[in-house]
This record gives structure tokens, C-alpha cells and sequence, in this order.
């Protein structure tokens, strides 16, 4: 009964495609974490995605092999690989791990937005320059990934005009009191803040 119903148009057609394609966007899903975790140094986790992504290309491949004249396999195979790269992309950023520099070129008084970072428990490091339009402040801080949203968000609330870059540290020592930073840190800063423009 198996080898007939694998025998039949629908599981050539539809089944055996289908397949593909779905092993092509968990292996080259795997795969691009795994080149973005090595670039993070992740010397341990990324072999292993790295046995798993090939395995599953080997059934993959394996399948195209025995199906030559099947012109579906190949369109599932090209179409798993392009989907595989966007999923992963979307993985990787949802983990959002390791850290991120962020240099803020602040042109004016960054106090405001330096007293907010520092209440918010990030540390920065505050260098003067000379800008094309006059002296601006350097501010850099070490954050991890999870909060460059919230970081953005500070920035462009109290500097509107700053310019500011982010650069993916691959690795960093002594800034762990400045990372994952908890919800209850932040609301006591932030209570702490509307305390004092009550008074």
C-alpha cells in the first residue's frame, strides 16, 4: 500500500514537492543562523546546526536525485531555498542575541538623554568632538540586542536630531551589569523620573 500510494501522481506531484520544499526552508533556515552565530563566535551551537542542516539536505538532495524528470522537485527546491533565507533572517532576529554598540553623536546638551541612560542602568561613555556645524558629543553604550528597540526609542525621544549607529559587538567583557536590563529596573527609573518632575 506505501510503495503504491508513492508510486501515484499525487504523492510525485504534490506530496514529494511539498516535502522538499519544506526541508529546503528548515536547512537553509538553519543555515543562516548558523553563519550569523559564527560570525558571533558561537563556536559550539553553530557545528551543531551545521550537522543538522546538512543532514537535512542530503534527504533533500536525495529526493531530487531520484526524481529527475519530476521539473516540480526543482521548483520546490529553488523555492525552499529562497523561502529558507527569509525565515531564517526572521529567526535570527527574533533571538536577537548577543550585544550591539551604539554610537549617539549628539549635537547640543545630550544630559537629558545621558541621565535617562544612566537611570535605565546602560552605561556610556561620553567623548566631546567637533562636528561640520559646530561641537557635538560622542555617547557610547554597549547594549544587548533585545534593547536596541528600546535604545532607538530613548534616542529619538530626547534627540530627535542625533545620528547614531549600531555595529554587532562579537564580544564583550566587563558591560554585564549594563545588559537585560529587567522590566521592573525600567519602571522603577521611570517612576523615579515622575517623581522628581512632580516636586
Amino acid at each position: 500500500m506505501i510503495t503504491g500510494l508513492m508510486d501515484s501522481p499525487a504523492f510525485a506531484y504534490a506530496v514529494l514537492p511539498a516535502a522538499i520544499f519544506l526541508a529546503r526552508i528548515v536547512d537553509v533556515s538553519i543555515g543562516t543562523v548558523r553563519i550569523i552565530l559564527t560570525g558571533k563566535g558561537m563556536r559550539y551551537l553553530a557545528p551543531l546546526l551545521g550537522f543538522v542542516e546538512v543532514l537535512i539536505w542530503l534527504l533533500a538532495i536525495g529526493q531530487i536525485m531520484q526524481n529527475l524528470s519530476n521539473w516540480l522537485c526543482y521548483v520546490a527546491y529553488a523555492a525552499g531555498f529562497a523561502t529558507g533565507n527569509f525565515v531564517g533572517i526572521l529567526i535570527e532576529g527574533r533571538l536577537a542575541l548577543g550585544v550591539a554598540l551604539v554610537r549617539i553623536i549628539v549635537p547640543g546638551d545630550p544630559e537629558r538623554l545621558l541621565e535617562y541612560l544612566k537611570e535605565s542602568r546602560f552605561r556610556t561613555t561620553r567623548v566631546p568632538a567637533e562636528g561640520e556645524m559646530g561641537p557635538v558629543e560622542i555617547i557610547f553604550t554597549v547594549v544587548s540586542r533585545k534593547q536596541l528597540p528600546e535604545v532607538e526609542s530613548v534616542i529619538r525621544r530626547f534627540n530627535p536630531k542625533a545620528f547614531y549607529t549600531v555595529e554587532d559587538v562579537r564580544s564583550a567583557a566587563g558591560v554585564r551589569s549594563g545588559l537585560a536590563v529587567s522590566a521592573s529596573s525600567s519602571k522603577r527609573a521611570a517612576r523615579a523620573r515622575r517623581a522628581r518632575k512632580g516636586k
